[in-house]
């Protein structure tokens, strides 16, 4: 009776051992990922620049897409002013340190219309926003914060 305890709790432990490595495996190849939605520019540099050092934290351990509309849009024009708020860094700064860790900074094409831009207006590393790209950034799950 021992020994088929024993071969039974051996089993149970294999076979949980198993179902955890599975789990690591899935989870090392699933990556959630933050999508940052910023709708503000100039207007409100407090929420521009705490959206920007959102995205810079987050981008150390998950992919990032941070995209731009309505006044947004002007934050990730080639001719954009920099734009201040204590505590954070600039704007500029903060962009300039996005696109070095690979983030990726799409404006909305209708909001660059409306704003009489054009994606040739774009600063470098800011593309036009593509609807398969807000799916495909990541693997895993996508949590949302809006600014």
């Amino acid at each position: 009776m021992k020994r088929a305890t024993a071969m039974i709790l051996a089993w149970v432990f294999l076979a949980a051992a198993g179902a955890n490595a599975a789990q690591a495996q899935n989870d090392a190849e699933t990556r959630d990922g933050v999508f940052i939605h910023v709708s503000h520019g100039k207007d409100d540099s407090h929420r521009l620049l705490m959206a920007l050092s959102m995205a810079t934290m987050m981008s150390g351990d998950h992919p990032v897409l941070v995209y731009f509309d309505i006044n947004g849009v002007e934050a990730v024009l080639a001719d954009a002013e920099d734009v201040t708020h204590a505590p954070f860094k600039s704007l500029l700064q903060q962009l300039a340190e996005l696109r070095q860790r690979g983030v990726t900074l799409m404006a909305c094409p209708g909001c660059l219309k409306a704003a009489g831009r054009t994606p040739e207006d774009l600063a470098e590393g800011g593309q036009v926003a593509d609807k398969s790209r807000f799916f495909s950034f990541t693997t895993g799950r996508i949590v949302s914060l809006d600014y």
